[in-house]
């Protein structure tokens, strides 16, 4: 468990969460995808501390396929473009968000330019990385898939052995009530995973494994709403 306490600041909003099984490290387990932003910038050196995370992730073959675009309020074209990427649903909420960044990832392996079918997973691996660093700094991250792909590539000039993937919405979380109705709803509704069951195996396909079974580990399935 980590002693932070930026995590537990009182003006911050926490939804809850459903189902945690067992305790778990509270950099994890209380992270999650707020919609309501502080417009509170992002501290510079918070920001450094992000990417860094991201760089220490793990890659295969070390290739380090990442690549970020990143604006604050203060990069005003490049924060309009990203902005402006979004789907509609993400532009109601996101224009508060201090930060955001565009994740890409590259193709083809650098050494070879051999195609590189984990570079998504890698990515997937530094952008974790980095919302748990978010977490334990006292930060939210929002990832979002919604967003004009196509469009991205000519408007920021990319690569073409990178594809865009991800645009992250970080910053301070805010209240719900700063929401419209319909989100503020679903931003305080508790987090909630399938079970363990559903999802590890051992003898053959969806038989649950053993080693997550409540009456062999000895673990009872409660609800925490913390």
């Amino acid at each position: 468990m980590t002693a932070n306490t930026d995590i537990h600041q009182e003006n911050s909003f926490f939804p809850g969460r459903l189902d945690l099984r067992t305790p778990i490290n509270d950099l994890l387990s209380r992270r999650w995808s707020p919609r309501a932003f502080s417009d509170r910038p992002v501290e510079p050196p918070k920001l450094v501390r992000l990417f860094e995370a991201a760089r220490w992730s793990p890659s295969s073959v070390n290739d380090q396929p990442w690549r970020f675009v990143v604006a604050t309020k203060e990069d005003a074209g490049t924060y309009a473009h990203l902005f402006s990427l979004l789907s509609e649903s993400n532009r109601r909420w996101a224009s508060r968000a201090p930060l955001l960044v565009l994740g890409l990832t590259r193709t083809t392996f650098s050494r070879n330019g051999r195609p590189n079918r984990h570079s998504f997973y890698d990515l997937g691996q530094a952008v974790a990385f980095l919302s748990v660093e978010a977490e334990g700094l006292g930060l939210a991250v929002h990832q979002m898939g919604g967003f004009d792909e196509e469009r991205a590539n000519g408007l920021l000039a990319i690569p073409p052995d990178y594809e865009p993937v991800i645009i992250l919405a970080i910053g301070y979380t805010d209240r719900p009530e700063s929401l419209p109705d319909d989100l503020r709803q679903r931003e305080m509704t508790p987090r909630s995973r399938q079970p363990l069951e559903s999802i590890v195996f051992t003898d053959a396909w969806e038989k649950p494994s053993r080693h997550v079974d409540p009456h062999v580990t000895g673990l009872s399935d409660h609800s925490s709403t913390k």
